[in-house]
């Protein structure tokens, strides 16, 4: 084993779990697992779905890297469940991840803050009649988006280009949450940033332009297809990439985020203006994925990108105890 390597004991890379994102979570984690180990890392593949988080303890692990996504691995609950267990991990905390999961959530806190986010409308399932349908129309306009406000990697999310065309994709959405978010469509450059770090140390990564096929960046185009262009350098205006990254730290720290993140963001076409879309607290680590490409971008190959945010690994305990000393 390489003596320059950090000792972090044995190692849990959570993977898998219940969400919709099972599939993806695999691709990231076994990235992650490889990686790990080819720096020297005691690193094991642990799937919350088959095995009991309990027995992460019982097994001796001492930190866990969390390369799980979507609800039941993004949203506050293993991280709650690993505070208890007394064993750091990595990403944000139990509350900054049960935010960012919920789109609403997120969005009511970034308006507070004075950030800028797409207008929205939030229906519920048991409420998805006809005047509803109406009114939403009456108050976004057309094109609208439709998504579940709890769910990733563009799952159950479709753009309404008609009247005709809101039922169903209401009726989709509501498949995979209660809560359906309707949004403004901004029409214009779809781009993405990588943030490392907590608080006023956290630095934003390159921004990744993002051009897909017909503008529709959806769940095949993420992962499973070439066609989709990447740009980093982003090629914005001159400033344009300076003033959404400042935008993109203060949108990650107003949620108390921390470890590393990723900010997708809307420009419009027109105005210039960005608008703050989501941010994701377990991007993904694919060979697809656009933390390691914007790493790669600033100098930091996939290895060292994990053996970073395992580094990072912390307890929520431990931080808000050290701060009090």
């Amino acid at each position: 084993m390489n003596k320059a390597i950090p000792d972090f004991g044995k190692v849990a890379v959570l993977m898998g779990g219940r969400s919709a994102e099972r599939e993806i979570s695999f691709m990231s984690g076994n990235g992650v697992l490889q990686a790990l180990r080819s720096q020297g890392v005691d690193a094991h593949a642990f799937d919350p779905h088959e095995h009991d988080l309990s027995e992460l303890k019982a097994q001796g692990f001492a930190r866990c890297f969390i390369a799980l996504h979507g609800r039941f691995g993004e949203d506050g609950t293993v991280q709650g469940a690993l505070e208890l267990l007394g064993i750091p991990y990595t990403g944000s905390g139990v509350m900054a991840s049960s935010i960012a999961i919920d789109k609403t959530m997120t969005k009511r806190v970034w308006m507070a803050e004075g950030l800028p986010t797409p207008a929205y409308v939030l229906l519920q399932k048991n409420n998805l009649d006809a005047l509803s349908q109406k009114q939403l129309i009456e108050s976004l306009g057309l094109p609208l988006i439709v998504k579940p406000a709890r769910e990733g990697s563009s799952i159950g999310v479709f753009k309404v280009t008609q009247a005709s065309q809101l039922p169903q994709a209401l009726e989709q959405a509501a498949l995979s949450d209660n809560d359906v978010l309707c949004e403004q469509f901004i029409s214009g450059d779809e781009v993405t940033c990588p943030v490392l770090g907590q608080g006023e140390q956290a630095v934003a990564l390159p921004l990744i332009r993002i051009i897909a096929p017909a503008g529709n960046y959806d769940y095949q185009h993420k992962y499973f297809t070439n066609e989709t262009q990447y740009l980093v350098p982003a090629g914005l205006p001159e400033g344009e990439e300076q003033a959404i990254q400042a935008q993109v730290l203060k949108a990650y720290r107003v949620l108390g985020c921390k470890g590393w993140g990723r900010v997708d963001v809307m420009i419009d076409g027109q105005t210039r203006k960005p608008y703050l879309l989501e941010v994701n607290t377990s991007p993904g680590m694919t060979s697809h994925s656009l933390v390691p490409m914007s790493a790669l971008a600033a100098g930091m190959d996939y290895a060292h990108l994990c053996m970073h945010l395992l580094a990072g690994a912390s307890l929520e305990h431990e931080l808000s105890q050290g701060a009090r000393a």
